[in-house]
């Protein structure tokens, strides 16, 4: 019984994590701020954990503008990965200065237990990817940005994803001409961010011929459409990047206003996740037991 890490080998999460981008059923990767919240994820039966930058900073009272240290990423990205037997991606914004940063990126995730990242065409410092003002490195500094990583990877499996922002900024055909030119320098998963609607993400799927990912981020710029929709199309993996920590904030927002207006929490207490089922994702009598069986041991008395 492991306790205190995942029960399954980095590298088999890697194999796991390529083997369901190949098996033609959409991988459902929902952000996770936290491990306990990777746990949730874990136990209601989806098939990866994503760890957002954007929610990463925000936890860290940041805002996603590039603010972020690769060591920050790396110790949370580690965290919310051993909580789990899924594997995780996460987000590496631009690698964390030039290629030679990115290159020591990917060397830290591996080293962090994650089971894969996606690197981004924006110039650094990066800006969330569905607001205005971007801008993009030229194909070719990403190319070099790419090149590194690839060659930085000691475990074949570890996924190299490529994220192009470029829809936003320079149109869709040139995201499409990206996505192509950073599958032949070694990208695992292309990730195109901010795609408007159905047709955008059809469109894309015709003309890349790579594994592909959707972002169904909330109040952003993309059509939020179902696992339903995006498996038809052909999609192999979606993230819900920041659902969680929005679902959290909310009802944390709301729980504070209460005890503020009404002076007591017995109001929302049906809101709240009981204690007895957070003990059950956190195997708080699966503890108890491994402490139980220490303490309560004796050695048996040799024989003369």
């Amino acid at each position: 019984m492991t306790l205190f890490s995942a029960g399954v080998s980095d590298a088999d999460k890697r194999i796991a994590l390529r083997a369901g981008l190949d098996s033609g059923t959409l991988q459902r990767w929902p952000g996770a701020f936290s491990p306990l919240v990777a746990k949730l994820v874990a136990d209601i039966g989806f098939e990866g954990v994503y760890v957002s930058g954007a929610a990463l900073s925000a936890d860290l009272g940041l805002p996603d503008i590039g603010l972020t240290t690769l060591t920050e990423v790396a110790a949370r990205g580690g965290a919310i990965a051993r909580a789990t037997d899924l594997p995780t991606l996460i987000d590496a914004d631009t690698g964390f200065g030039e290629p030679m940063s990115a290159a020591r990126t990917i060397a830290t995730l591996e080293d962090a237990g994650l089971a894969g990242c996606h690197l981004e065409d924006q110039v650094n410092p990066k800006r969330c990817g569905h607001l205005d003002g971007k801008e993009v490195v030229p194909a070719e500094e990403m190319i070099k940005r790419l090149a590194a990583a690839v060659g930085a990877r000691r475990d074949p499996n570890f996924v190299i994803c490529a994220r192009t922002d470029a829809r936003g900024v320079e149109g869709l055909d040139s995201a499409i001409e990206r996505a192509k030119a950073y599958v032949d320098a070694g990208a695992d998963l292309i990730f195109t961010e901010a795609l408007a609607d159905l047709g955008e993400f059809e469109r894309f799927r015709a003309e890349v011929d790579a594994p592909l990912l959707a972002n169904m981020t909330e109040f952003g710029k993309s059509e939020l459409l179902t696992a339903d929709q995006l498996g038809a199309l052909g999609y192999n993996a979606v993230i819900y990047p920041v659902t969680t920590l929005r679902l959290a904030m909310g009802a944390v927002e709301r729980g504070l206003r209460q005890i503020d207006g009404q002076g007591t929490q017995a109001g929302i207490l049906d809101d709240m996740q009981h204690r007895a089922r957070l003990y059950e994702l956190l195997r708080y009598a699966d503890y108890n037991d491994f402490d139980d069986s220490i303490f309560t041991y004796s050695r048996p008395r040799e024989q003369s």
